[in-house]
């Protein structure tokens, strides 16, 4: 790679890197042609842009990146060294951990989400388990529901008691 190669590769990283709220690094060494390219498909189909990158330039495009804290993510930048960049927070810790089940690779080395770091393959079924956007506006609008449900069934089951007492009386008389 040229000079001016390597420049724009940086820029173009660090174009991802700040417009990204969401990026796995993952150790995908020693993994064969065919079972990488397995992972790119899943990948794909999980709507996850995955990219292998040098340590060097992407700690250089991370120093780039104004306005984002990377925390100890440069720590982890050892190896071969894979990034995945997704819309989902938890999607990529899915999709590393179903591979994994076949596969010894890839290892997580970290994850930055919304402003959040995360290091070391330990925090995998951390990360698997947070939820979506999607999922935790479903769960606050099922919370807001529910007592205006039993207040609605509330109201309801005395609106028939007092149906059914009226229709007695009506009857005694």
């Amino acid at each position: 790679m040229t000079k001016e190669e390597k420049a724009q590769y940086i820029d173009e990283l660090a174009t991802e890197l700040s417009a990204a709220s969401i990026f796995y690094l993952a150790d995908t060494a020693e993994l064969t042609v065919d079972v990488i390219n397995s992972l790119r498909r899943k990948c794909y189909q999980s709507n996850i842009r995955i990219r292998v990158v040098k340590n060097t330039l992407l700690s250089k495009a991370m120093d780039r990146v104004e306005g984002k804290d990377f925390g100890n993510l440069r720590e982890t930048l050892a190896g071969a060294t894979s990034i995945m960049f997704s819309e989902v927070g938890n999607a990529p810790a899915k999709l590393i951990e179903e591979f994994r089940k076949k596969n010894a690779k890839p290892i997580l080395k970290g994850a930055y989400i919304d402003e959040a770091v995360f290091i070391g393959d330990n925090q995998l079924a951390t990360l698997v388990s947070l939820k979506s956007r999607e999922e935790l506006i479903g769960d606050i609008i099922g919370l807001l529901q529910s007592p205006a449900k039993n207040v609605v069934s509330g109201l309801t089951s005395a609106g028939s008691k007092i149906a059914g007492i009226l229709k007695t009386l009506e009857e005694r008389a």
